[in-house]
């Protein structure tokens, strides 16, 4: 489990929230966002690459001319592995894309 801090103002007298758990999880429930990786919905952390949600989906990124699946390799863009079609444009280099709510990713 992840431990989320959150930085409040501190008023004479007030307590620190004796429910830290519920305002956990309400703080990691709106950090989270939902997209589409081969129609199927992925909820990821806000602030995740597409590359890191295509693999939670199970996917890889595309397939080779020999059939092989392939998948991110340097992570930064130039090895080309991870390309996807992101609404609609393809060969979008999925490794260098943040997900944003909304979003359809289709592999292949």
């Amino acid at each position: 489990m992840y431990a989320i801090f959150r930085l409040e103002p501190w008023v004479s007298g007030a307590l620190p929230s004796l429910h830290a758990e519920a305002d956990e999880e309400k703080l990691l429930s709106e950090s989270r966002i939902s997209i589409t990786v081969n129609d199927r919905p992925v909820q990821v952390a806000n602030g995740t690459n597409v590359a890191v949600a295509v693999l939670m989906s199970g996917d890889s990124c595309r397939v080779s001319v020999e059939g092989e699946a392939r998948a991110p390799l340097c992570g930064m863009g130039i090895c080309m592995e991870c390309r996807v079609t992101i609404d609609g444009v393809s060969q979008q280099r999925s490794c260098q894309l943040l997900c944003a709510p909304g979003m359809h990713v289709v592999t292949g």
